[in-house]
């Protein structure tokens, strides 16, 4: 079975066995990109009305059916077909999906396609569809990079935890369940003082959407835990 790779996250690519990214047309490229971002497959119908949405439901059908032809003729088998349904290949690896899953399962071959998985969803493309993509590929990463960091967390890996924790709140720095893991790291570290100013750093930063506050939760921990610190002289 041949290695067939699709790039999404910070654009567009499509290549084979590790070879020179495949030249699509951009029409194929949204096809192919719509489809790999929907795990389940998805209805033809609605691929066409999506991807030719100011044509009419006969010509959307008609566009979709010319593409998939064009895809088709590509060395390698990219999209399953019915008469009412499209899927992505199984052999096909995605790195909106798979590589989100092995990020969260520390399973990433190198730190360069870590850093290239934090990049937007096809930057340059402004598809109405994508806004729920683009907000769901950034909830996976979150969630996948606080799943790390609270492993490494747990293994005393606290370095890792703090560079993961950091790394999940550069993406969305509102996130208290990021600023939790990473103060909680601070505090194993022994590191009061740090734990406080993270925290002091969280609340400053909520300050200025009216109505958010750091849960009593995450000030309970700061202060228990510098609590027990300070009784045992640390």
């Amino acid at each position: 079975m041949r290695n067939v790779r699709l790039h999404l996250i910070g654009g567009f690519e499509l290549s084979f066995d590790g070879g020179a990214p495949i030249v699509l047309q951009p029409v194929l490229q949204r096809l192919l990109a719509f489809v790999a971002l929907m795990p389940r497959g998805v209805e033809r119908e609605f691929a066409a009305l999506q991807l030719w949405p100011d044509n009419s439901e006969e010509r959307a059908r008609a566009s979709l059916r010319s593409a998939l032809w064009r895809l088709h003729r590509l060395p390698v088998e990219v999209l399953v077909a019915t008469s009412t349904r499209l899927r992505l290949a199984d052999h096909v690896w995605v790195d909106a999906r798979h590589g989100v899953e092995e990020l969260a399962l520390d399973q990433l071959g190198s730190p360069l396609m870590f850093q290239s998985l934090l990049a937007d969803l096809l930057p340059d493309w402004y598809d109405d569809w994508l806004t729920i993509e683009r907000e769901r590929l950034r909830q996976l990463t979150l969630h996948a990079l606080e799943s790390r960091a609270r492993n490494a967390l747990a293994a005393l890996d606290l370095s890792t935890a703090i560079d993961l924790s950091l790394t999940a709140i550069s993406i969305d720095p509102l996130r208290e369940s990021a600023h939790r893991l990473l103060i909680e790291a601070h505090l194993a570290e022994g590191n009061a003082g740090d734990a406080r100013r993270m925290l002091d750093g969280y609340r400053e930063r909520i300050a200025l959407d009216p109505g958010l506050t750091p849960s009593p939760e995450l000030e309970a921990l700061v202060r228990q835990r510098r609590a027990a610190m300070s009784a045992t002289g640390v």
